[in-house]
């Protein structure tokens, strides 16, 4: 009975230090055990044991393919440390495996693992798109009973399978008083998804658009982790910000405090797709460029807008756009290529764009956030520096450094990656 009375402390001690025994223990026995994976050769389903880290996946990976013409399975490793708090744990190396045979289709190590981890709550390095983010710390230390995410970006050879059956290789060692004790373990066997992702038309009219925040890098939109309603979600993990450019490869002309001087300002949006119109807010005022507003209320967020249910459990969110200017209510119907409204600069922005998503629910918060791609785009070049990626009016001018891309060309069927100019 003294382990369950709170005022026991010895006993409660006593109870943790079992517990990390426990733990250490069965981290030498995963290590002896594992030594044969990576064969290809199915083995048998791990025994119960005592792990260090717990894992939960926030999304079905759902693979998409991207302008480089590689598949991709873009989602997030939400872990915690089963750990006292005086006991914490170095994280060496994640491997998402194919669960049926073993084989590794994707890693994490050293500072890639570094860059793309980091506590729950955390800001996030870099992700205001004009402040480099510096290199994550290694080793990754995670303390005890801390939560940290894991960002997971894969990227597969063209014509790997997909696995329909993702496994994670979690390997490190408990850093105890007594000195490191190697763990490995596998967990969280996570299902791809079989739906294929929406492949839509263009947004907006035809022109020359910059893909800002677009999937797969240290973006606010792919790396945006928001609590509410007691859960996590990324509820913008593969949003796209477009800009309207120039001839001469500029986003705005003239004064960056008038809402008139940037190019995308009243571009009319279009729907992608046929669909019923389920959701619109007008009425909410543009902001003045290019000071970032305050954070607004969460149902102010995305200020103007319109969202388009398009098929069973997925949406179109049309973003941002100028009040008074959209010409659609709830209930219609719409066909593709259909004028909803215009470009504006309303809710959570700072310069004039059109946020673009899909949703898995008629509401932003929550929601969730799959791929999608476009039936027909040229990609004409790239920007490299991030510095361009959330507000171009603090720029000494409008022009975008833009250069050639390896994915120069047209393209059908695919995801802009970050940071690409292409035509539609």
């Amino acid at each position: 009975m003294a382990e369950r009375d709170p005022r026991n402390r010895t006993g409660r001690s006593s109870l943790l230090r079992g517990l990390v025994a426990a733990v250490l223990a069965a981290g030498m026995l995963v290590l002896s055990a594992g030594q044969g994976h990576g064969t290809g050769a199915a083995t048998p389903a791990p025994a119960a044991e005592f792990t260090p880290l717990t894992a939960d996946v926030l999304t079905k990976p759902t693979p998409f393919v991207a302008t480089d013409g590689k598949t991709h399975l873009s989602y997030e490793l939400l872990t915690t440390s089963s750990l006292p708090t005086s006991t914490p744990l170095r994280l060496d190396r994640v491997d998402v495996r194919d669960a049926r045979t073993h084989r590794v289709i994707g890693s994490l190590s050293g500072q890639a693992l570094a860059d793309a981890a980091h506590p729950v709550g955390d800001p996030l390095p870099g992700a205001d798109g004009y402040t480099p983010a510096p290199p994550g710390p290694t080793p990754t230390v995670i303390q005890g009973s801390q939560q940290w995410i894991i960002w997971l970006d894969l990227v597969l050879d063209r014509g790997q399978r997909v696995p329909r059956v993702l496994e994670h290789h979690l390997s490190g060692a408990v850093l105890a008083p007594s000195g490191p004790s190697p763990f490995e373990e596998t967990v969280q066997a996570t299902r791809t998804s079989g739906r294929p992702p929406l492949n839509l038309g263009a947004p907006v009219r035809p022109g020359t658009w910059y893909s800002s925040e677009s999937c797969c890098g240290n973006t606010h939109h792919r790396r945006g982790l928001a609590p509410i309603n007691g859960r996590f979600y990324v509820p913008q993990r593969f949003a796209i910000d477009w800009y309207r450019v120039g001839e001469q490869g500029q986003t705005w002309e003239g004064d960056p405090a008038l809402l008139s001087s940037y190019l995308s300002y009243r571009q009319p949006v279009v729907a992608s797709a046929a669909g019923r119109v389920v959701e619109v807010q007008d009425g909410l005022p543009d902001q003045t460029p290019p000071v970032t507003p305050p954070v607004p209320p969460i149902e102010e967020t995305v200020g103007n807008h319109v969202t388009l249910e398009v098929a069973p459990g997925r949406y179109l969110l049309y973003a941002h756009l100028a009040p008074g200017s959209l010409e659609v209510r709830e209930g219609d119907r719409v066909q593709p290529g259909q004028v909803l409204g215009l470009i504006g600069n309303s809710g959570n922005s700072t310069t004039p764009h059109l946020h673009f998503q899909v949703m898995t629910t008629p509401e932003f918060f929550p929601t969730d956030s799959p791929p999608f791609t476009f039936r027909q785009f040229r990609v004409v070049g790239h920007v490299e520096p991030r510095i361009w990626d959330d507000n171009l009016g603090l720029q000494p001018t409008g022009v975008l450094p833009i250069t050639p891309s390896p994915h120069n060309g047209l393209h059908r069927a695919r995801y802009p990656l970050d940071r690409e100019v292409l035509e539609f």
